[in-house]
C-alpha cells in the first residue's frame, strides 16, 4: 500500500518522512556508539557522539516541522492528518531521550565499573531493536499497512526484553556491597533512564496499532 493511499499528492513528505526515520536509526547507532566510547573512558570520543546525536536530533526537529507544514498546507487527507502528525511527535520524543541519556553521562560522569559493561550492553540493544521495531512499523503504515502489526509485535517483544534486562542490572546494583548508596542510586537512574526509550517506543507501537486499526476499516 504506498502513500498515495494517504496523502492527496506526492509533494516530497514521502522523502521527507523516510528522512526522518532514517535519522531515527541513526540516532540508535550513534547512542550505541557513544555509550561504548563512555564506557571505555574515550571522552574525546564520546564528545563527538554527543555532538553527532545533537546534531541528528537537530535535523529531526527540522524535518518535523516540514512534514507539518506540508501536512497542513496541501498533503494529507484531513481524517489521517492527526494520526500522522502524532506519530511523528511521538518519534521526536523517542530520539530527544537518546539525547537525554547523553547528556545525563556528560554531566553526571558515572563510575561503571566493568562487572557492568556487559548487563548494560544488553540491555542497550533491547532498547535499540525496539526502536528500530517501532521505526520498521512506521515505515511499513505508510508503504506497506500489511506488514506493520508483525513489526508492532517485535516492539513490545524488546521492550519487555529490556525490562528484564533492566531489572536484572538493578539487583545486581543493589547486591553489590562494595558501591556506596549515592553510586546505587545514580546508576539506577541511569538504567531507568535507558529502559525508559524502550518504554516509549511501545508507547508509539501501543499508538501506531489503533491507527492500523482505522485504516483497515
Amino acid at each position: 500500500m504506498a502513500f498515495v493511499t494517504i496523502f492527496k499528492n506526492r509533494t516530497g513528505i514521502e522523502k521527507e518522512i523516510d528522512s526522518f526515520l532514517d535519522l531515527a536509526s541513526e540516532s540508535g547507532l550513534i547512542f550505541i556508539q557513544g555509550v561504548d566510547a563512555f564506557l571505555n573512558n574515550k571522552l574525546d570520543i564520546f564528545k563527538e557522539h554527543l555532538d553527532h546525536i545533537i546534531a541528528t536530533e537537530n535535523g529531526a526537529d527540522n524535518l518535523r516541522h516540514s512534514i507539518e507544514d506540508l501536512l497542513y498546507r496541501k498533503t494529507l487527507i484531513p481524517e489521517s492528518r492527526g494520526d500522522v502528525l502524532e506519530l511523528i511527535e511521538q518519534m521526536d520524543a523517542v530520539l530527544g531521550r537518546f539525547k537525554g541519556v547523553m547528556f545525563r553521562l556528560e554531566i553526571e560522569q558515572p563510575h561503571i565499573d566493568k562487572k557492568f559493561h556487559e548487563p548494560l550492553k544488553a540491555l542497550i540493544n533491547c532498547v535499540i531493536q525496539s526502536v528500530e521495531s517501532v521505526t520498521l512499523s512506521l515505515r511499513a503504515y505508510f508503504k506497506d499497512i500489511s506488514q506493520a502489526t508483525d513489526h508492532i509485535h517485535k516492539v513490545s517483544f524488546w521492550e519487555t526484553e529490556a525490562d528484564k534486562a533492566a531489572t536484572h542490572i538493578q539487583k545486581a546494583i543493589f547486591s553489590d556491597a562494595e558501591l556506596g548508596l549515592d553510586v546505587k542510586m545514580q546508576l539506577r537512574d541511569l538504567v531507568r533512564s535507558i529502559d525508559k526509550i524502550a518504554d516509549q517506543a511501545e508507547d508509539l507501537g501501543d499508538s501506531l496499532a489503533i491507527y492500523v486499526i482505522k485504516r483497515s476499516l
